[in-house]
């Protein structure tokens, strides 16, 4: 049964036909036989059965029995006898017609029934934006592999929908975010300036004070150019496409160790690089797996005690690089940690826009892959930047 569930539609249908073929036949043979019998035994009661046993004892002729006029036969008789010749008739063909009618039935009922129903619920659920559900019909026919490419569908509309989601999301944390950036140097701005009305002009405020409130406002100014060169990378980010090409492990290692020596300078912590697994080349984005592991490597070292460790490493068509430090762990929810102007420390907000493990995340989704963080509080932090290979 199982191999018969899964025939092809055309095998399927072939298949019922020649059955019911073969059923009709033998239901047609049957009936035609029963009919004359029937029709015989009739007709044998208006025969005169001295001469029909006269005529079988002579070998030179055949005997048959008599077909009796209607006058001959009861009303009922007549009527009997006349199905029976419509069934002897046309017998062969109204068993036809049902068989082929029954064929038909069950090959719908067996092969089309299901996924049909399926479908059509399914394209109901899906115009209502309602998409967790699953396609259930597994027979390895046509319909089945209708009902997987539907499931695809289905699957590929709920994820877009996740990621539209989480856009929507995004974008309401980023507008959030972008005020209160763009609030906290205008608020400080805006408290120099009135200093300087109130006391400037009366000569209450020193050269010195005044000077210092000067460069105070400059640093405020500096920062908010560096704001809007950061919103407008940002506007880049979802149009950027990676470009692949060959990279060799070894020479990303080196590249990146060049950037590490200014890390540990500026900061007097100590990093160690590793490559790991018998692949040495991958065929990446480079300059986009250079600025996600920047990126990473910066955020590692603000928050390390000691030391960061970053291990590269080729496998099943992915490029993973994961940066580890001894620092205290992220304190939140990892989710909150790859938003937009994200900062676990409102200190942090003086020194950077907490842009970078967003920036990161964008990347490693644009490549395919993605940014996955382990939560291991007190015990340093853990961010492994996955890019899908060509």
């Amino acid at each position: 049964m199982e191999k018969i569930r899964n025939f092809s539609l055309k095998k399927a249908i072939v298949f019922y036909v020649t059955m019911s073929f073969i059923v009709t036949f033998f239901l047609s043979v049957f009936t035609v036989n029963i009919a004359a019998e029937i029709q015989n035994n009739i007709w044998w009661k208006y025969t005169d059965q001295e001469e029909y046993f006269k005529g079988l004892r002579n070998e030179s002729y055949e005997t048959l029995i008599a077909r009796p006029s209607r006058e001959e036969m009861s009303k009922m008789d007549w009527h009997i006898s006349e199905t029976c010749d419509f069934l002897q008739t046309y017998g062969i063909l109204l068993w036809s017609i049902a068989g082929s009618i029954v064929a038909v039935g069950i090959f719908y009922k067996n092969k089309l029934k299901k996924p049909i129903e399926e479908l059509k619920e399914a394209s109901k659920l899906i115009a209502k934006d309602e998409l967790e559900f699953h396609i259930t019909y597994e027979n390895q026919d046509e319909m089945g592999m209708l009902c997987q490419e539907f499931e695809k569908m289905r699957s590929q509309l709920e994820e877009n929908n996740k990621v539209l989601w989480r856009m929507i999301e995004d974008e309401k944390a980023l507008r959030a975010a972008i005020a209160h950036d763009i609030r906290s140097p205008l608020a400080v701005l805006k408290g120099y300036q009135e200093m300087l009305l109130e006391f400037l002009l009366t000569g209450e405020m020193e050269k010195e004070e005044t000077e210092e409130i000067l460069l105070e406002g400059m640093k405020q100014i500096e920062r908010l150019n560096r704001f809007i060169e950061t919103m407008r990378k940002m506007t880049r980010l979802e149009e950027r496409e990676p470009i692949y090409q060959k990279v060799e492990l070894e020479s990303l290692g080196k590249n990146l160790e060049k950037e590490i020596k200014i890390l540990e300078k500026e900061t007097e912590k100590q990093c160690k690089i590793m490559i790991k697994g018998e692949i040495k080349t991958a065929f990446v984005d480079e300059e986009m797996v250079r600025e996600v592991v920047q990126n990473l490597l910066s955020n590692a070292f603000r928050y390390a005690k000691t030391s960061v460790e970053v291990i590269i490493s080729a496998e099943l068509s992915r490029l993973v690089i994961a940066v580890e430090d001894d620092g205290t762990g992220f304190q939140e929810d990892t989710d909150k940690v790859t938003q937009a102007f994200y900062h676990s420390n409102p200190k942090d907000d003086l020194k950077h826009f907490g842009m970078g493990m967003y920036i990161s995340r964008v990347f490693c989704e644009r490549h395919g892959g993605g940014l996955y963080i382990e939560q291991n509080r007190g015990e340093g932090a853990k961010v492994k930047a996955v890019f899908k290979e060509r």
